[in-house]
């Protein structure tokens, strides 16, 4: 849950809003955490879920046993993809390792134009920015183009932020392709 109410607070702000424009909630059907508040939040207040999860997980005891639809898969790797397949766009509240590596896997999808699908970042209490200066660094360092590091969305505010993936226009890909060849065989 994070130290701070602020995490809390924003997770039931964004449920209530995605509930109320009759938007579905996937996510990984876990019990705990934010995402768990966003869940209850949403149904709550009319919402629609499904969780995806493994069955080790499941075992675990951490599955949430309240959501409507829970989706059972074998593995870690098979959750995750069918998350990306499922989803239409991609909202990270702050977390640990998994939301890092979900961010990442879908940032590399992005990039690749295997989908067009948004990701935002709900930056409560500043809690990605040393995760975007990260980024920057990587646009001033040669190694991350700006066009790929503009395309995240990022808010600290629920409403602004879904206003913002709604209006998420992915980065044309021959042109940066074309761009990143020219550049390696000019150094």
């Amino acid at each position: 849950m994070g130290y701070h109410r602020a995490y809390r607070e924003v997770a039931e702000e964004l449920g209530k809003l995605l509930a109320g424009q009759q938007f579905n909630l996937i996510y990984g059907g876990a019990s705990v955490g934010l995402m768990k508040v966003l869940a209850d939040t949403m149904m709550a207040n009319g919402g629609h879920v499904t969780g995806i999860m493994p069955q080790h997980l499941i075992d675990k005891e951490v599955a949430h046993g309240g959501i409507q639809n829970m989706i059972i898969v074998n593995s870690m790797a098979e959750r995750k993809t069918r998350m990306l397949e499922m989803a239409d766009a991609f909202v990270a509240l702050p977390g640990g390792f998994g939301t890092l590596d979900e961010i990442s896997e879908v940032l590399t999808l992005v990039q690749l134009r295997l989908f067009e699908k948004p990701l935002g970042l709900l930056n409560t209490k500043g809690y990605f920015d040393h995760l975007l200066s990260f980024l920057d660094h990587g646009v001033s360092e040669g190694f991350i183009r700006e066009e790929h590091r503009s395309s995240i969305v990022v808010s600290f505010e629920a409403k602004a932020l879904l206003k913002k993936l709604n209006s998420f226009q992915p980065v044309e890909m021959d042109k940066w392709i074309s761009d990143l060849k020219t550049e390696s065989h000019a150094g």
